[in-house]
């Protein structure tokens, strides 16, 4: 019998409910209301502790705007935001902290902290962010991959990037996750390389090369998440109208699949950068408290 994901993000958040384990979110550079309001709430529904590491005033100054009681969060002043995000990875690195979230400091800054030789939590694999969207229409969660980390994937990136998908898709419940890579076209066409890798992947999964989950392609979007679409075209895979992940060719793909996403369409999602020794929540400057909420319990969920 093939074992499902979880179908929203209200699922995840009961998944993480389920487990009674409070784990520790290290914030750099704090000061932001977005975050404060999602720590806020993840705090009152009893997910997680924090550490807030940044300009102290400002924290609690935003935090008594807002009505957020930080009589049980360790407040650490650090006014320099990238040295905050150093203090943060840190937290992480000395078993301080379980995973560490992304404030008011540059994603820049931020990552380099992550990727710090020393003090960073690097682990040789490749970093990817991996997004995972409620989408009313599929009554289903889909993971998307990569939105916001690597611009033109390698082919051999593209084994990891499926790796680190799938290791979130798992957390959430697949049991053997789903891989479409999408691509503009269903054919292989040698002018279109995303196409040629597309199907190499296919092989390599086939051969056992990417173990423990199922990929195809190369797929249109409308036939990894249209069983009515495949048919129509006469696309035969296993895959048709059930992808759980769908793996773009690039960034700027990714990036606009998201936005589109987004603002254009009644979607909940979360996002989280994976491959590293704890999940990292890097969320948008634009997301909401809600989106920041959906994210760390996402984090919390892939632990």
């Amino acid at each position: 019998m093939t074992q499902k994901m979880v179908s929203t993000i209200a699922g995840i958040t009961e998944k993480v409910q389920y487990t009674a384990h409070q784990r520790v979110i290290a914030i750099a550079a704090a000061e932001d209301e977005e975050v404060l309001a999602a720590l806020k709430t993840v705090q009152e529904m009893g997910l997680a502790k924090a550490i807030c590491i940044g300009d102290e005033k400002k924290i609690r100054n935003i935090a008594d705007r807002i009505g957020f009681d930080l009589a049980g969060v360790s407040v650490c002043h650090e006014p320099q935001p990238a040295e905050a995000a150093r203090r943060a990875v840190a937290k992480v690195k000395r078993g301080e902290a379980d995973l560490v979230m992304k404030g008011l400091v540059g994603t820049g800054p931020f990552l380099q902290a992550v990727l710090a030789k020393e003090e960073g939590i690097r682990t040789g694999k490749i970093l990817s962010h991996v997004s995972v969207f409620e989408a009313p229409l599929l009554s289903r969660l889909l993971v998307i991959t990569d939105c916001a980390m690597n611009i033109a994937p390698t082919l051999q990136e593209k084994v990891q990037l499926i790796k680190n998908a799938a290791l979130v898709a798992k957390k959430l419940g697949a049991l053997k996750p789903k891989v479409a890579v999408v691509c503009a076209v269903e054919n292989v066409n040698e002018n279109m390389p995303s196409t040629l890798d597309a199907a190499v992947l296919a092989k390599m999964c086939e051969r056992g090369q990417i173990p423990d989950v199922l990929v195809d392609g190369p797929l249109g979007l409308d036939q990894a998440v249209s069983l009515q679409s495949a048919r129509h075209k006469g696309i035969v895979t296993p895959l048709a109208g059930e992808a759980d992940i769908i793996l773009v060719p690039n960034l700027e793909a990714g990036n606009i699949m998201y936005k589109t996403l987004t603002y254009m369409s009644q979607t909940s999602h979360a996002g989280l950068v994976v491959g590293a020794q704890a999940p990292i929540v890097l969320t948008s400057r634009s997301d909401s408290a809600q989106d920041k909420v959906n994210s760390i319990i996402l984090g919390l969920a892939t632990m």
